[in-house]
């Protein structure tokens, strides 16, 4: 099978989690274009930090329209990340392959494990604290920036658990957050950017953002929470196959 095919099809499930799920997507793209796709380890979070900054932007102009984002809320947490997104992003291109392999695997288990366990709605009444906000955000960054991933599996739990937000207003803002940390990551990484295979990076990235829409569809249909459930145990399974390939190399 071709690698433009394999980018075709990787890309559209990983888009449609994005869109279905608010997040959760972009972690499967680490590995799909490692182990797919022959990118290294570092070039693998460069690509999947593009395509995530675009599919998530994408994304995220569908759940503005429906009222789901709120913005000054998501600025908050996203500016409190953008610091620790970019030194992160600094810091990845001069990490081994192993142990950037081995500490995305271990994000990865925690993510799908944390997608297992039910979560509460929340509600809007609860007031935001800034300290906190701030911390989470600042967390998040820094996972973005090192391992290319998105964080939304961690923006999301965050903006319910820690900030009081309903599930769909969580699901919208957590793709402003998204798209801020990605885009803060990827301008650490302009270096690398242009040795990527865009013949594969350009369809994968459009297939994502198709896929997306299709989520955002899909989401209206199908309980959000047995979606998770499916993507957690193949992410789950992904993440060991993962941190065996790394220590068995």
């Amino acid at each position: 099978m071709s690698a433009v095919i394999l980018a075709l099809a990787a890309g559209a499930v990983i888009g449609l989690a994005l869109g279905a799920l608010g997040g959760g997507g972009s972690v499967l793209a680490v590995p799909a274009l490692i182990y797919l796709l022959g990118f290294s380890p570092v070039a693998a979070t460069t690509a999947s930090l593009v395509i995530v900054s675009v599919t998530s932007a994408t994304a995220l102009s569908a759940h503005a329209r429906e009222g789901h984002v709120r913005w000054r809320t998501g600025l908050l947490f996203a500016a409190a990340g953008i610091g620790p997104a970019m030194l992160g992003g600094a810091l990845a291109g001069h990490l081994p392959a192993a142990p950037l392999t081995v500490a995305f695997a271990l994000v990865a288990g925690a993510a799908a494990v944390r997608m297992l366990r039910p979560r509460s709605d929340g509600g809007d009444t609860v007031p935001v604290r800034r300290g906190r906000a701030a911390a989470a955000g600042a967390g998040l960054g820094a996972v973005t920036g090192v391992l290319g991933v998105g964080g939304g599996f961690l923006a999301v739990p965050a903006l319910v658990g820690v900030l009081g937000m309903r599930m769909r207003a969580a699901v919208g803002t957590s793709l402003l957050v998204i798209t801020v940390n990605s885009l803060a990551a990827l301008a650490m990484r302009a270096s690398t950017a242009g040795g990527l295979d865009w013949a594969v990076t350009g369809p994968f990235a459009a297939a994502a953002i198709l896929g997306a829409w299709d989520g955002k569809r899909l989401s209206a249909r199908i309980s959000g929470p047995a979606l998770q459930r499916i993507f957690a145990v193949v992410l789950l399974a992904v993440a060991g196959l993962m941190l065996v390939d790394a220590v068995v190399r």
